[in-house]
């Protein structure tokens, strides 16, 4: 099972990324006044590709979900990066640049570090906690996604704070799946269905921060930043809300930190690459 969960987790990694790379043919700069503005979505709702792209990614969702079912949680986040390296192939065709050897250097970090991490990982997949640890943790990422909107035009509005909020809002996200996932297995259809209106919520204010973040920032310093507190802070605090079997980890867990802080180099290196973090920042529009 563990192999099938990693199989649906690159799949949809490179469903999201394909999806990303469509809607980035079409996509173009959007004026600055649209920040933080629903309407910011709804122009880009009437560009063709940019939909079927967007429509990739939603259909994206049903193999991490079956993910998340099948294989432990720190298996199958890092490989959602996995898909970077599709976009450094595809970035490279479009764009026409040669790739920096830092770069690939990172595709093999990425590929190693998800290796020794399915390798080394428990092989039980974790259920979650109940009560107000999962809920604190959800919060705790939710707030700090949903903080730009409240400061709006203000003097706390700035470009590292929707950078940040862009991550944190895409980690809730993704633990908010992760729950849903686990909910939806015990049959625990009312709790699935909360959890799936708290992901969808939270997917779509960190897709408005995330367009903003690309007006504001350089797309070499908002992929990077975004994508490893996306990616990696969740992992971090799988503790607060996951019932981990770690007693089933090979080598008392070492090949899965070691494999952990290689995907997240790997991460930073393949994110920056110009030829990745312009199509991601075209993809947003």
């Amino acid at each position: 099972m563990l192999l099938l969960g990693l199989a649906a987790a690159l799949l949809a990694s490179a469903m999201f990324n394909v999806g990303a790379a469509l809607q980035a043919v079409e996509a173009r700069d959007q004026p600055p006044s649209l920040g933080l503005r629903l309407s910011l979505i709804g122009r880009l709702l009437r560009r063709r590709l940019w939909l079927v792209g967007f429509a990739l990614g939603l259909l994206g969702l049903a193999p991490q979900v079956l993910a998340l079912g099948w294989a432990p949680f720190v298996v199958v986040q890092p490989a959602l990066v996995a898909g970077l390296l599709l976009l450094l192939v595809i970035g490279r065709r479009r764009l026409g640049e040669r790739v920096p050897p830092q770069s690939w250097l990172g595709v093999v970090a990425i590929v190693v570090g998800v290796g020794l991490i399915a390798i080394g990982a428990p092989s039980h997949t974790e259920t979650h906690r109940s009560g107000l640890p999962v809920v604190a943790v959800v919060a705790g990422l939710s707030l700090p996604g949903l903080l730009p909107f409240a400061v709006r035009r203000t003097r706390l509005d700035s470009a590292w704070l929707v950078i940040f909020a862009t991550g944190a809002g895409f980690a809730a996200t993704n633990v908010a799946t992760k729950l849903m996932s686990d909910d939806a297995g015990l049959r625990h259809w009312a709790n699935a269905g909360a959890w799936a209106v708290v992901a969808l919520g939270m997917g779509l204010a960190a897709t408005i921060t995330n367009m903003t973040a690309f007006q504001r920032a350089a797309a070499t310093v908002v992929v990077p930043v975004a994508t490893s507190i996306e990616t990696f802070l969740p992992i971090v605090l799988e503790p607060l809300f996951l019932r981990e079997h770690w007693g089933s980890a090979d080598l008392a867990g070492v090949p899965v930190a070691l494999g952990l802080a290689l995907a997240a180099v790997g991460t930073v290196l393949v994110a920056r690459t110009h030829v990745v973090s312009e199509l991601l920042a075209e993809a947003s529009g």
